[in-house]
């Protein structure tokens, strides 16, 4: 459980200097004179090539049976990419920017739940890991709520140069993150072997199979968030407001986490995850109908709790039925095939909303979201 605590702490940390400046992203790139297409271009590349990482690194860690240099690496990477923002006054190094901050989290993301994992006996990761989003979400949570405050001191309507100050501003907590990191304990019960067996796809339990083949189905209707922030803007939301409903998809999701990670150890993955997945269908939907700005807020709730039906207990799930030897490669694969789906969703929203209007993207969500809770059902 120490290992939890460090590495959530780490976590909490991190996504607070994030989220300072992840829903600004598309806004400032907006003060750029940037379209709505060049987000989705930023938004897919830097998710989907660094998520390309991620079983590169998982893989690694299994065989030099370390996480924590890996995880060190990868976090510091991540600080380097919101420097690269602060210093950016065009949307390619924005782009710049966001690669490096998604290539350190490639690299940190696997090692790091195989950290967990490792030390977490099999009947308690759901909590494991619901304890550890729910530090992350709450840390994110820290992380909107400062910019709406800095945001707020600064004017209702941000010019360049405060962006960048906000920008500047995070780099504090993501430092303090990374040398947190160094408390963390490499963990003597990981699957100690002298050389990792081959890996072998044809041996795998077909349960996992069909899992990743539904979650690589889902990704590509799951575009970036910042669609929707972009969505709640085209709605007449001023920047504050915005950064407010975020906040509280935030605050929902890390409050819910923990509980529902508990639950999916007694109660199991299944129902849990095929709930989310229908979350996600109808909330994109919600969003593709709304003309009010004041439904917004009711559907970032939603969202929220979505967000805590799925990602730490799917990674849950990958850590119980993978081979115990290749946990990271596997933890890796989940988390590559679900970002690099981001490519083609992101340039798909970019490219939906540029061509049909800004609620096509969320039909598009909406039905695979949907589609994917049934294929779910189906193959658990």
């Amino acid at each position: 459980m120490f290992n939890v605590i460090v590495t959530g702490i780490t976590s909490f940390l991190t996504d607070m200097a994030t989220e300072m400046v992840y829903p600004l992203i598309p806004l400032y790139l907006t003060a750029l004179g940037a379209p709505p297409a060049i987000l989705g271009v930023i938004e897919g590349f830097a998710e989907s090539t660094a998520s390309i990482l991620k079983i590169f690194s998982g893989r690694l860690s299994d065989k030099l049976r370390r996480r924590k240099p890996l995880a060190i690496i990868g976090y510091s990477g991540s600080m380097l990419g919101r420097l690269i923002l602060y210093i950016s006054n065009a949307w390619w190094l924005v782009f710049a920017g966001r690669m490096v901050d998604r290539i350190g989290k490639g690299i940190r993301v696997a090692p790091r739940d195989a950290l967990i994992a490792d030390c977490t006996p099999e009947g308690k990761r759901g909590a494991a890991f619901g304890l550890h989003r729910a530090m992350d979400t709450l840390g994110a949570a820290a992380g909107v709520a400062v910019a709406i405050w800095l945001a707020s001191a600064l004017g209702r309507d941000l010019s360049r140069s405060d962006y960048q100050r906000i920008f500047l501003v995070s780099l504090i907590p993501a430092a303090l993150g990374v040398v947190a990191l160094f408390l963390v304990r490499e963990p003597s019960c990981a699957h100690a072997v002298r050389k990792l067996p081959r890996l072998s796809f044809r041996g795998l339990p077909l349960k996992l199979k069909w899992f990743l083949l539904v979650v690589t189905l889902f990704a590509l209707g799951n575009s970036s968030n910042q669609f929707l922030v972009l969505r709640s803007r085209s709605l007449g939301m001023s920047v504050l407001a915005v950064l407010a409903a975020y906040l509280l998809y935030n605050v929902v999701y890390g409050v819910l986490s923990y509980p529902l990670g508990h639950l999916s150890d007694r109660i199991g993955r299944k129902r849990l995850l095929v709930a989310g997945y229908a979350f996600y269908g109808l909330v994109y939907v919600g969003f593709a109908v709304t003309r009010r700005p004041e439904f917004v807020w009711p559907l970032f709730a939603l969202y929220g709790v979505f967000s805590a039906m799925n990602e730490g207990l799917e990674k849950a799930l990958v850590a119980d039925i993978a081979p115990g030897e290749h946990r990271a490669t596997f933890i890796g694969l989940h988390s590559t095939l679900t970002g690099v789906g981001l490519l083609p969703a992101s340039l798909l929203a970019g490219g939906l909303w540029s061509l049909f209007g800004a609620s096509a993207p969320f039909w598009f969500g909406g039905a695979l979201g949907l589609l994917a809770a049934v294929g779910l059902a189906i193959v658990l």
